[in-house]
């Protein structure tokens, strides 16, 4: 179920989606690459239209043709702050976008330990292509993130039998059953409590017979 409202009036609006997750026919892409574009608020890319034109960029940078996007997130539930209500200023958008083809030269260079200390800095990283999302797209390379998944080696599982007990096999516990005796536990448990009572009352009742004026 989603919850949507309109950011000037604020109403809302819920609408009931039904979602079928199926693999991607090649896989999980292995190389995968994150983007902040910072003059595009969530919801102006989540068109075809527009995620089409970004992968078109990304494939000038990266130089490969077989992308996809993978995940589109606001830059709010990234820690973002909420812009100032001034005209053209944007949320900005997280753009994870995977491939199975390696990293350009230029998205490596990038994220190189020289371009972050540039960054560090506030100088731009080092870039050694042409920024193909301009104009359309404002890209914060400083905080371009490379990412390498592997698929997870999957463990085999236990193996489970037909069920049926073979012939002439008689079921054996592991270990056998310690007797137990439950009578001393059973007699401390309800004596104890007993006795308690029984020394409460009489102390009781000596405070409140014996202990009054003129007794």
């Amino acid at each position: 179920q989603v919850l949507a409202y309109h950011r000037h009036t604020f109403a809302t609006v819920s609408q009931r989606l039904l979602i079928s997750v199926t693999p991607a026919p090649g896989g999980d892409t292995p190389f995968q690459a994150e983007f902040l574009v910072g003059n595009r608020n969530v919801e102006e890319l989540l068109p075809e239209p527009a995620r089409e034109m970004f992968l078109q960029a990304s494939a000038g940078v990266w130089e490969r043709g077989d992308l996809h996007i993978i995940n589109v997130t606001s830059a709010l539930d990234r820690g973002g702050r909420v812009p100032l209500p001034i005209e053209g200023r944007r949320e900005g958008v997280y753009v994870k976008v995977g491939s199975h083809s390696p990293f350009s030269p230029c998205l490596a260079s990038a994220v190189s330990p020289q371009s972050r200390s540039r960054c560090h800095r506030g100088q731009g990283p080092l870039a050694s292509c042409y920024d193909t999302f301009a104009p359309h797209f404002s890209i914060r390379w400083c905080n371009l993130t490379l990412l390498q998944v592997w698929p997870s080696p999957t463990t085999p599982g236990p193996l489970w039998g037909s069920g049926v007990l073979e012939e002439g096999g008689g079921f054996e516990p592991p270990t056998e059953a310690v007797a137990r005796e439950l009578l001393p536990g059973f007699l401390v448990t309800l004596l104890v409590p007993l006795a308690v009572a029984v020394l409460l009352c009489l102390l009781l009742g000596h405070l409140m017979c014996c202990r009054r004026e003129g007794v």
